[in-house]
């Protein structure tokens, strides 16, 4: 085994055989930016994290499952495990939901079991207790010792295909269950096969309904020795099998492809990404395409804690969407078609209702290249489904949460000249979905609101698909469509309909216009007009309108007023809080959520850049840390960690469509980005507060940068007058 100086230096080469204009000794603070990432930060709490394997934007990410159930276990594992089922071939970082876990492995010894028992019974099962101090990850890798078998598991992966190595004692008989009943969360297998064609191989399919109600995976497992036994049992014949190897070998290695069209199409991605047995080989690879992610961002000054706060959170940031092709290009649709190759690597895993804010917003500083790819990924769901994606899960439309918000998302690309040619395609596909058919959708384009007798979530919805529609008529104007721009600004107007003048805030209506009672601006509830949130939460979301907003609240003094109500207020027995992912709380500013993630920016638009400083401060101490439960609430696919890169640099897309963003609290000293398409720097001449910020020497006097302001060689400088 090489020893960790000789991995280091190998990494490194490899990084600048690669990158050869991205790095220079002057510029270079940090060799290894993967020594700052903690994949366990976000596997506490309520954080919903994976620990495991996985390559950026991978299609596998091979990691440990020590439950299946309960909502703090959506990726399978949480960080109070303490005895695991298996390592499972894809999971979700962060949702709300559980789903995946596709093709669990599990090394054992001694007697054997076709059930992993419960957890509160390990020795029941194949499950293992494991000791916490010998659990090791890191970008691409993970290592775990089970106790009860004397195993030592190590994982690394390639984008489509997962590598193990188990180390056995050497008196032991090796043994190796392959589990595809196994799944996560409300996943459920609905046809499971597998076949030996060949020594040492296996072929086969996994079938399964649950928040993707049709997901069809194939895969390839290959094993670096022949077994001398493969048994299956009558009850679990087509969906387990356990591998038994002969006595005293040491080291069993497992290679798995995975693929969305065929198990051919599995063992062909296997066979591109992982063509030989060298272990280290792919885990060195694995660590050096994160090292060249993370070093698109340089950060200097700063402590620790924040140093592993940052490159964890770009790391999560970096993890989802994933990639959804085989090697040759070809994918399952949203039709349920298999299609050959489009031109562009196709991705699924869209948690738009989070990730519009911040992390697809980051995407287009320090993910250009891929961007395209993306947009052209949600262009071909439109095609094969006649509405661009909502929640997309491996090729499925779940059709999770409220609004439309691949429309900011593909209107964010057009307006920062991003769309590749595509404006107008991407234009039709987002009128399109805002006139798709369907009661609730006729009655909000009849009445200009969800009326609650009609939708879930009415009020919620409201408010957020004014904000979508409002992102048509910036596009439509933009590329000269007039009556198009027209009838959407208006549209973008509808949130005012459901302010009650009494209260100041929203508040649901129903069909006859009558309002929605009884009614407690502070309570929330999942049920009801409000979803993940209260009246309190979602009437600060209209970023496109702030005067409007003002003006509905009651003037901008009144909108002060109810802003800083908001963070202070006291939370007594009297208010209603039935969300548990309502979390990371302000008074009622909930960070562990969403809809609250631009509010303390709000701010600015009252001249007051010193408030929005002072909770930028109080949100970076309370609401983050470098623990296990270090975030506050669900990361969200990268929503978590997008907002405080952002935040981090100085800066922040309140509303990602108009291509600026508002100014708030650099953490370091100075970042530098440099990726194949920008160079700039943010850097601070104190710990402020600040009270001046330049761009490239001349002074900003609207709180606001431009997208285009982010030009190579630009420097964004914080002053303060003290």
């Amino acid at each position: 085994m090489l020893k960790p100086r000789v991995l280091s230096l190998l990494l490194i080469a490899f990084i600048f055989s690669c990158t050869p204009d991205q790095t220079s000794e002057e510029d270079q603070v940090d060799l290894e930016l993967t020594s700052w990432v903690d994949p366990f930060i976000g596997t506490g709490g309520h954080g919903h994290t994976y620990p495991g394997a996985v390559v950026p934007f991978g299609m596998v990410q091979l990691s440990p499952d020590g439950d299946v159930e309960g909502w703090d276990w959506c990726s399978g594992y949480h960080d109070s495990d303490r005895n695991l089922m298996g390592f499972s071939h894809t999971h979700l970082s962060g949702t709300g939901i559980g789903d995946m876990g596709d093709v669990l492995l599990m090394p054992f010894t001694g007697e054997e079991f076709w059930t992993p028992g419960p957890k509160d019974n390990p020795d029941a099962g194949f499950r293992s207790r494991f000791d916490k101090n010998t659990e090791e990850a890191s970008p691409g890798y993970y290592a775990v010792d089970l106790l009860d078998h004397q195993v030592k598991v190590e994982l690394t992966a390639t984008e489509r295909a997962g590598f193990q190595r188990y180390t056995f004692p050497v008196d032991s008989v090796p043994k190796l269950i392959l589990d595809l009943n196994h799944g996560i969360g409300w996943d459920e297998a609905t046809e499971t096969y597998f076949e030996s064609p060949e020594d040492g191989l296996i072929l086969g399919h996994r079938f399964s309904t649950g928040w993707a109600k049709n997901q069809k995976l194939f895969f390839a497992l290959k094993t670096d020795q022949n077994w001398e036994e493969i048994k299956t049992n009558e009850d679990f014949k087509d969906s387990k099998a356990i591998l038994s190897f002969a006595g005293g070998q040491k080291i069993i290695q497992v290679k798995v492809g995975i693929s969305y069209t065929s198990a051919e199409a599995a063992l062909a991605n296997l066979e591109a990404e992982i063509p030989h047995w060298d272990f280290e080989k792919i885990r060195t690879e694995t660590k050096a395409k994160w090292e060249r992610e993370l070093q698109k961002v340089q950060v200097i000054g700063g402590v620790d804690k924040e140093k592993r706060i940052f490159y964890t959170g770009l790391y999560h940031s970096f993890l989802v969407p994933q990639l959804f092709n085989d090697e040759d290009g070809a994918y399952r649709g949203a039709d349920g078609e298999v299609h050959s190759d489009p031109g562009f690597e196709n991705y699924s895993v869209f948690s738009l209702w989070d990730t519009f804010r911040a992390e697809m917003p980051l995407f287009t500083l320090l993910q250009e290249e891929r961007t395209s790819d993306i947009y052209s990924s949600m262009l071909q769901f439109y095609n094969e489904s006649g509405l661009i994606p909502k929640w997309s899960l491996v090729g499925n439309e779940t059709n999770t949460m409220i609004g439309y918000h691949a429309v900011p998302v593909l209107g964010e690309a057009i307006m920062k000249g991003l769309d590749a040619g595509k404006a107008e395609e991407m234009l039709e596909a987002m009128i399109q979905t805002a006139n798709q058919g369907g009661e609730a959708f006729e009655a909000y384009r009849e009445l200009g609101y969800f009326p609650s007798d009609r939708a879930s979530f009415s009020a919620s919805a409201t408010i957020e698909h004014s904000y979508d529609d409002w992102v048509i008529s910036a596009v439509a104007k933009k590329l000269g469509q007039a009556d198009v721009a027209e009838k959407f600004e208006e549209r973008g107007k509808n949130y005012r309909g459901l302010f009650d003048p009494e209260y100041g805030y929203l508040r649901g209506k129903k069909s006859d216009g009558s309002w929605v009672s009884p009614y407690d601006p502070a309570d929330v509830q999942h049920s009801g007009v409000f979803i993940e949130g209260n009246a309190m939460q979602y009437s600060w979301f209209a970023p496109h309108d702030v005067p409007g907003l003002m003006e509905v609240m009651g003037g901008k003094d009144k909108f002060k007023t109810k802003l800083d109500e908001f963070f202070a207020f006291e939370i007594d027995s009297t208010v209603k809080f039935e969300a548990a992912d309502v979390t990371g709380l302000i008074g009622l500013y909930a960070h562990g959520n969403e809809p609250s993630h631009h509010i303390a920016y709000l701010y600015n638009e009252l001249d007051e850049y010193q408030t929005t400083q002072k909770l930028l401060k109080q949100i970076y101490k309370e609401m983050y840390d470098d623990k296990p439960d270090g975030l506050s609430g669900n990361e969200d696919c990268g929503q978590m960690s997008a907002w405080y890169i952002f935040s981090a640099m100085g800066f922040y897309p309140v509303n990602p469509v108009s291509a600026e963003y508002d100014l708030g609290l650099p953490i370091f000293d100075s970042i530098k980005v440099k990726t194949g398409t920008l160079d700039f720097e943010v850097k601070k001449e104190s710990d402020g507060p600040f009270s001046e910020v330049y761009l490239n020497g001349n002074s900003v006097n609207n709180l606001k940068i431009q997208h285009s302001d982010l030009k190579t060689g630009s420097v964004i400088t914080f002053k303060s007058n003290k």
